[in-house]
């Protein structure tokens, strides 16, 4: 059954727990200080919207879009603690609003409704930059009907699967990063072994040792998102630890800890990355079949012309990359490089930069660089390298 919510009263006590607790008052941007206020109403609108219904976390998670099952169970357990909710545990965390807390979302503004595009109906606005956890800020791309980050978002609530491909430097890690403020990772190499995944045991001040869990456990006890990184440079061997998480039981044993089981919880999303080209990378059947989509990533080459890189050099970079496409050359410069050019350019000058590009390239495509860069900025190129006194 669905409750309209009550008319707004003045603000009792329970209401200015609610409005306190929530950020009423404050920004209900997403972003800053006003991020989990803005969380916090979403979900107590959702429940006084559902109040015979007993909700888990990721369907509430789902139904309101939010990122991170764990900031809405964070939020519902605020809830609880007010008297707003009541928290049932079945074994599933599961949440329904008390009558109290329906009084108090009457006093809270509607969730802002989502945007459907443009005022002429046509395609979705561009949005903002979303900032990393380093600070840099990642630049969403068209995705299907919207743009990535939301699709990711939108892929996790659903629970399928993604499997990021496409040459070193393109921006898969940056677009994971950026859709989920919730992330683990795992850089995947030749020497990545289950311990990684799972944990072991660490030695302890006094003496003895204590079991560590790995990402993999944190982020299934968590409800966080996991990033298998360079997944194809892991053995398969390795990568079937990964296996009984995916599945529709999602429970894996640690052996090494007393055969230790875990079991997932709402929220729980693996996304791995994959560089074909790279010596080594082995994209096993039982890998791939894992993943629902497979999505190319490659540099957006108007972004790096938007963020400073001379058209002349995008140029060059484009022609090599069809060149590699074709087999012609081994290496081509992508966006992480481009971006890497501009800095060098602001630092140390045009010709250093050019000459810069040309030497981090590989040696055997090194000439080829050199030649297209000359050829395109119409400057004789060599490798950066010191001068005379």
């Amino acid at each position: 059954m669905t409750t309209p919510h009550p008319p707004v009263a003045p603000a009792g006590p329970a209401q200015n727990d609610l409005a306190s607790a929530s950020g009423a008052g404050n920004s209900t941007t997403e972003s800053g200080s006003g991020r989990s206020g803005y969380l916090y109403r979403k979900v107590a609108l959702h429940l006084a919207d559902h109040p015979d219904d007993i909700l888990k976390v990721g369907e509430i998670t789902r139904a309101i879009g939010a990122p991170s099952s764990g900031a809405v169970f964070e939020a519902l357990k605020k809830m609880a603690a007010a008297g707003h909710a009541t928290h049932h545990r079945d074994p599933h965390h599961r949440f329904q609003i008390t009558q109290a807390g329906i009084e108090a979302a009457g006093t809270l503004p509607p969730a802002a409704p989502r945007s459907s595009g443009s005022a002429g109906g046509g395609r979705q606005a561009r949005p903002a930059p979303v900032a990393r956890p380093n600070g840099a800020l990642y630049h969403p791309r068209r995705l299907g009907r919207g743009w990535d980050v939301e699709e990711l978002r939108r892929l996790r609530t659903q629970q399928v699967p993604v499997l990021l491909y496409g040459p070193p430097g393109t921006g898969k890690t940056a677009m994971v990063e950026a859709a989920f403020p919730d992330l683990l990772t795992v850089a995947g190499t030749g020497d990545t072994v289950v311990d990684d995944f799972l944990g072991s045991y660490n030695p302890v001040p006094g003496g003895g040792y204590e079991f560590v869990h790995g990402p993999l456990v944190t982020a299934m006890r968590e409800g966080r998102v996991l990033l298998v990184d360079d997944a194809t440079l892991i053995p398969p061997r390795v990568l079937a630890v990964l296996y009984p998480a995916m599945d529709g039981r999602a429970v894996i044993t640690i052996p090494a800890n007393g055969n230790e089981t875990v079991q997932a919880v709402d929220g729980f999303y693996i996304v791995a990355g994959h560089n074909p080209g790279v010596h080594g990378a082995v994209l096993t059947e039982a890998l791939a079949s894992r993943f629902t989509v497979h999505l190319h990533v490659t540099t957006d080459w108007d972004l790096a012309r938007q963020l400073g890189v001379p058209k002349t050099v995008v140029a060059a970079a484009i022609d090599l990359n069809a060149d590699l496409a074709a087999g012609k050359t081994v290496w081509a410069p992508q966006l992480r490089e481009l971006l890497g050019f501009v800095k060098v350019r602001d630092h140390l000058g045009m010709t250093a930069a050019l000459a810069n590009l040309a030497g981090i390239a590989p040696e055997d495509a090194r000439d080829d660089v050199t030649a297209a860069l000359s050829r395109h900025t119409g400057t004789p190129i060599t490798a950066l390298a010191l001068g005379k006194r």
